[in-house]
């Protein structure tokens, strides 16, 4: 590098807040006044607003979106015995929540273009004991659910969507986290709507599933000081609730320009030896990463953070290589596809404020590093 180049971030939350911060500080200062902060007026307000944009009828705040995982897995009555098949190239939260209900997280390959759980792999590793399955929309890409739902209601198999990454992501005209039984939600600070720490929600249209994960959350109570069942404290925070009820109105327009600026990486990268994000028939994507391949991928990571691009890798290994998950016997090879993906895939940096400037500048160091210029 022979000129200073001005650090573009993978995710910008300060920029961010300072747009919204009268907003947000209106926010926090009325929970304050109110001194309501557990389970105040901001949660129930949040948690209906949210189900409204989803087209969902229960919205149940929680701590985060594991806890969303873990307590959809439950209220379903999955434990020990069953399985529950989800893919190996998400975050490992979403077997987690499999296994701390004593269930069995099987896995099934993906799709080499979307990067989703791929239907015909999915058949393959069904069971008489498989009792969910858990499609991940991962990087904000809706997973195949006409497929899957129809693979899975054919059996009575339920359906848990992992939404942590695709609020307002549609797929066949439907707003995923609503066409499965339950929809889990993420509100970590860098998601698409993100709090200002942890949170999560699990969305329903079922009421007794609602019922069940309203108890599980709240110390297994379905009134004060009546605990029908062994429950969780996993309340998602008055605060956190009212910044989020604050950053609601800007999701729509916050998504928009995820999806100019993948258009603008879609325009500039055409001539580049990089793999592009690939938006299957039927999908909306909403850009929570903007996820390349490329030969060398470490190489080309180091280069980029080197030279200002802090991009990144999601994620760092697959799931069932893990070694909290060697009892379950899975050897390199299982899943090719995932395996082969989780080596090259480069997440480069987007945000709704990114400018088109420093998509050019990401580019432009991107190039550098492929045509062998890089030094």
């Amino acid at each position: 590098m022979t000129e200073t180049r001005k650090p573009i971030p993978f995710v910008d939350l300060a920029r961010q807040h300072a747009d919204i911060e009268a907003d947000v500080m209106a926010a926090i200062r009325g929970v304050a006044t109110e001194a309501a902060f557990i389970r105040g007026p901001a949660l129930g307000a949040f948690e209906n607003s949210f189900a409204a944009l989803h087209d969902a009828r229960h919205g149940i705040g929680v701590n985060s979106g594991t806890d969303a995982l873990a307590l959809a897995v439950r209220a379903l009555g999955i434990g020990p015995g069953d399985e529950v098949v989800t893919v190996p190239n998400t975050w490992i939260s979403t077997a987690f929540a499999v296994s701390h209900a004593g269930a069995t997280p099987v896995f099934c390959d993906i799709d080499p273009d979307t990067y989703q759980m791929d239907p015909a792999a999915l058949e393959r590793v069904i069971t008489p004991r498989t009792k969910a399955v858990i499609p991940v929309h991962m990087f904000g890409h809706p997973a195949p659910m006409t497929a899957i739902e129809k693979i899975c209601r054919a059996r009575g198999i339920s359906i848990i969507e992992d939404v942590a990454q695709a609020p307002l992501t549609r797929v066949d005209g439907r707003l995923v986290g609503t066409i499965g039984d339950i929809g889990c939600f993420s509100f970590y600070p860098s998601k698409n709507l993100g709090g200002y720490g942890d949170g999560g929600m699990a969305l329903t249209s079922d009421d007794a599933l609602a019922a069940r994960l309203r108890q599980l959350s709240n110390y297994g109570q379905n009134e004060p000081h009546r605990h029908q069942e062994i429950g969780f404290n996993s309340r998602l925070d008055t605060l956190q609730a009212a910044i989020l009820l604050a950053k609601l109105p800007y999701l729509e327009s916050w998504t928009a320009a995820r999806r100019k600026a993948a258009a603008l990486y879609d325009e500039r990268l055409a001539d580049l030896p990089v793999k592009r994000p690939v938006a299957a028939p039927g999908a909306e994507p909403v850009y929570h990463l903007y996820v390349i391949e490329v030969e060398n991928r470490d190489a080309c990571l180091a280069y980029l953070r080197d030279n200002a691009v802090m991009a990144q890798v999601h994620y760092h290994g697959v799931i069932h290589l893990q070694e909290c998950y060697g009892d379950l016997g899975y050897r390199p090879g299982d899943f090719p596809v995932a395996e082969r993906a989780q080596e090259h895939i480069l997440s480069l940096p987007i945000y709704p404020q990114i400018t088109e400037r420093q998509i050019d500048q990401v580019v432009g160091t991107l190039a550098e590093f492929t045509s062998g210029k890089a030094r």
